[in-house]
């Protein structure tokens, strides 16, 4: 299947981590949280209802499969998911892993801080362990 071209706005904070099996699976460009994105391999697709039921499974596994990768790798308190499309119509689903101490515990992340990039060097070892933990898992 070809790749579904990506939203400008996931384009520009975002990096590519993996292409799973009905998703691209893209990381956030925020340091303060450990935060998935989740991309559906159709196109034109803003909300839950217009994806395949083909895809349903495949999405519902991806899903699965960034929230066990974050749980491995972070031990986060709680986990986000979410499906919001507010500002960015392409249907995306966020996995995001939360801590009590974090930034914005307990409300919600989006809009609470402005996003604190990755260092260069912090992005790429996080893409290497985000990459190696989904070829073991």
């Amino acid at each position: 299947m070809a790749e579904v071209p990506l939203h400008p706005r996931l384009q520009e904070d975002t990096f590519f981590v993996k292409r799973l099996s009905a998703c691209q699976l893209l990381l956030m460009n925020d340091s303060r949280y450990p935060w998935l994105i989740l991309v559906p391999n159709q196109r034109d697709v803003s909300e839950w209802d217009q994806l395949s039921r083909l895809l349903w499974p495949g999405v519902h596994d991806d899903i699965c499969r960034a929230s066990q990768v974050l749980r491995t790798l972070f031990k986060p308190d709680k986990l986000n998911i979410a499906a919001l499309g507010n500002l960015v119509p392409q249907l995306h689903i966020h996995v995001l892993a939360r801590f009590r101490g974090d930034a914005a515990w307990p409300k919600p992340v989006w809009g609470a801080l402005p996003p604190l990039p990755y260092a260069l060097t912090e992005s790429d070892s996080l893409l290497a362990q985000l990459r190696t933990e989904l070829t073991c898992s």
